[in-house]
């Protein structure tokens, strides 16, 4: 060893041990691959009306709970800006899968396919310029008003009450959420107050009972990721 040290020139370019890579959270990993299924899943739920008890809401918002439950559990584990990546990249697929929609529409169907199988297909993914606006935006700002809502909080409280500033958060930006979307996509088209009363009623329900305790699980389940 010694005799190649001093064979070698005095200015020879040294040879760098590789470094090791930055680690990537494994629950960030997993939240963002379930985070974009979500996106992409939530506008063809909304074709469908559920009935939960005196009300009828579109199936959407299932999804968008658990998107309220995954970005709030990215807050608490990564905090405030990652999470608030996650949302702007939800956008990708959000924007992807729509123009993917509207290219598979405008293509001719095969010959061979079933009429009423194809007419059912057009009528569940077609839709207006308004509703697609509407997704877009009320998606974006009811997103990152949760996490927004849900960080504040947390700087305050700290580590504590998480159910609080879970159900808080998802209350809140989901109101925000039916406020644009209704109104963006609906308005002037029909009477939309018992639509938005309904949707607000249901969301907020659902965010007071549900929101938390997924939220508690999946923060479990993101720290039992990270540590292993």
């Amino acid at each position: 060893m010694a005799f190649r040290l001093a064979c070698e020139p005095a200015n020879a370019p040294q040879m760098l041990e590789p470094q090791p890579a930055r680690g990537f959270p494994p629950s960030l990993f997993a939240s963002s691959i379930f985070y974009g299924g979500m996106v992409c899943i939530a506008g063809v739920l909304g074709n469908k009306q559920v009935a939960l008890g005196p009300l009828a809401v579109e199936a959407g918002i299932f999804a968008f709970l658990l998107l309220v439950v995954t970005s709030s559990a990215m807050a608490e584990l990564h905090g405030r800006e990652m999470a608030n990546r996650l949302v702007q990249i939800g956008f990708v697929p959000l924007i992807a899968s729509l123009l993917l929609s509207i290219l598979v529409l405008a293509a001719p169907a095969a010959p061979e396919m079933d009429p009423a199988r194809r007419d059912a297909f057009q009528l569940i993914m077609s839709g207006t310029p308004r509703i697609w606006l509407g997704g877009i935006v009320a998606y974006g700002i009811s997103q990152t008003l949760n996490v927004t809502i849900f960080s504040a909080m947390k700087g305050r409280e700290g580590g504590r009450l998480l159910w609080l500033r879970a159900g808080a958060a998802s209350v809140l930006s989901q109101i925000v959420d039916t406020l644009l979307f209704v109104t963006i996509a609906f308005l002037g088209v029909f009477p939309v107050g018992k639509l938005l009363v309904g949707q607000m009623t249901a969301k907020v329900v659902l965010s007071a009972l549900l929101v938390p305790a997924l939220i508690y699980l999946f923060v479990a389940l993101g720290r039992r990721l990270d540590r292993a």
